[in-house]
């Protein structure tokens, strides 16, 4: 969905003439007696990508807030419905969530992913059998509770690195250390412990892996300019475009192919399955053994894992696990900065709740009611991927009585709706207050709250990621007074712009003063 800036000036020319035409802009044609959605006047040939500026999900907000809640736009050739309510939003995911369950294709996702991975798989049998095989064999419940050692061995190992850094009052880049965090916990659950260490070993190696996993994120939330306006793909060559995504596409690609045959050796060598069972019984397979074992023992399955499925469907672990986990993080933490009387309640709740223990552990964090409503406040008004990842209707649907047409792609603007003063009262202030006594979730089921979305496209990984999420933060206000970097000086604020990705993160990162706490 993210379009560069300096992708749209170079197309400065188109626009000047087209501004000439703006005043002729026709209105969408009923479609005999079927009722188009309303569409805001447009560019010729740009149709409306003008709106989406540097951050989309605030300049088609924007566009909402003006013209309605479900709004047809052109993305070029691409004609789009907007929808940025929750009444519309729940009607899309639930009331007619099977009409809506495909997704267009996303030449990103194809390029990176094989073309074969489970989020951006348009509805069919593949998509069925792949997305039952991780919410059952890798996200259940139990799976998630099976990797609880590794979120709270790295949340210390985080606090560590901290303390390490703070020395003598130095500027901590919390953000690069809450990365590392993230990629650390998906690793080992994704490969293993030893197969995670062989690929950190070394500050440069792990910086490395870091940086093209960084990069893979930016790239899956950008649409070449080519696929929205024809004969523009000469625009996505000069931006380097095609080479980024071939050298990321095969450095991943090497380093997942190089951990299957691991495990593959691995098993040979064991005489088969991994059945890594400790004195209680847990299961503690790694994504990889549990993804090869499926083959050979769940006959319900319905598809064949081969080398290439495993690795997008473990690539859409770190895609759903890293970026989108960091971004989360990285708003909590500056939302908690900024509004010091809500992070010293939550450090006074979380202090309490650990008492005399040396580390945070997960039956510390379950006692914290505040972190709870705290971090869903922060969802609200930072949902990570605030576009949420187009839908595509295969046949005619509705949304609110309006038609859209086969093959029209559906963008849920989550940002725009966790922000709509008809839902919110004071919808941009931080109040995590309101969530107290309200049985509002973001799991799925209350529409004015979808930061992973809904129905059967919802993000089947949102309890391995709100585990990984409440473990770093308790462990980081357990253990340290934060502020910002100059913050004793007056006026000093944290930059809280943004920068648009496959997650919108924050674009000066964490630059923070960590204060060792002692009991």
């Amino acid at each position: 969905m993210a379009v560069s800036l300096a992708a749209v000036l170079i197309l400065i020319p188109t626009l000047v003439v087209s501004l000439l035409y703006l005043l002729s802009g026709k209105k969408p044609s009923n479609n005999g007696k079927r009722r188009l959605p309303p569409s805001p006047p447009g560019l010729p040939f740009l149709g409306h990508i003008h709106f989406l500026g540097s951050l989309p999900h605030r300049g088609l907000g924007s566009l909402a807030a003006k013209h309605g809640p479900v709004l047809l736009i052109r993305l070029g050739r691409v004609p789009t419905v907007l929808v940025s309510s929750a009444v519309a939003a729940e009607e899309v995911m639930k009331s007619r969530d099977l009409a809506f369950a495909s997704r267009p294709r996303v030449v990103m996702a194809e390029r990176l992913l094989y073309g074969r991975d489970v989020a951006f798989a348009p509805y069919g049998d593949y998509w069925r059998q792949t997305r039952r095989i991780c919410a059952v064999h890798l996200l259940s419940p139990r799976r998630i509770l099976s990797f609880r050692r590794v979120r709270e061995e790295e949340a210390a190992a985080l606090v560590e690195r901290v303390r390490t850094g703070a020395g003598a009052g130095a500027v901590v880049d919390l953000s690069e250390l809450l990365i590392a965090y993230a990629n650390y916990v998906v690793s080992r659950a994704a490969f293993g412990d030893d197969s995670a260490r062989g690929l950190y070993e070394g500050d440069d190696r792990g910086r490395e892996l870091r940086k093209v996993f960084a990069e893979f994120d930016v790239l899956l939330g950008t649409t070449p300019l080519g696929e929205l306006l024809p004969g523009m793909g000469w625009v996505d060559s000069v931006r380097g475009l095609e080479g980024k995504a071939r050298r990321t596409f095969e450095a991943l690609d090497g380093m997942v192919e190089k951990v299957i045959e691991d495990h593959r050796r691995r098993r040979r060598q064991a005489g088969g399955r991994q059945m890594r069972d400790d004195a209680d019984g847990n299961d503690h397979r790694d994504f990889v053994d549990v993804l090869l074992d499926v083959n050979e023992t769940d006959k319900d399955a319905g598809v064949r894992l081969g080398t290439v499925e495993i690795k997008a469907i473990i690539l859409d672990m770190f895609a759903g696990g890293t970026s989108t986990t960091t971004t989360a993080m990285e708003w909590t933490m500056a939302e908690l900065i900024t509004h010091p009387r809500a992070m010293r309640k939550l450090q006074d709740e979380i202090r309490a709740a650990v008492g005399g223990a040396d580390h945070v552990t997960e039956d510390h964090v379950d006692k914290v009611g505040y972190l709870k409503a705290v971090v869903k406040e922060t969802l609200r008004l930072h949902p990570p991927v605030p576009l949420l990842v187009p839908r595509e209707p295969p046949a005619d649907a509705e949304i609110l009585g309006h038609h859209v047409p086969a093959r029209t792609q559906v963008v849920i603007n989550s940002w725009a709706i966790g922000r709509d003063p008809a839902t919110w009262e004071r919808p941009d202030e931080f109040w995590p207050e309101r969530f107290l006594d309200s049985s509002v979730d973001f799991r799925g089921q209350d529409f004015e709250l979808v930061p992973f979305g809904a129905g059967r496209r919802g993000c089947p990984g949102i309890g391995f990621a709100m585990a990984t999420l409440e473990m770093a933060i308790a462990s980081l206000l357990h253990r340290f007074d934060w502020e910002p970097a100059g913050g004793n000086m007056p006026g000093t604020l944290l930059d809280m712009s943004e920068v648009n990705g496959i997650a919108v993160r924050i674009k000066g990162g964490l630059p923070l003063v960590a204060k060792a706490w002692f009991p």
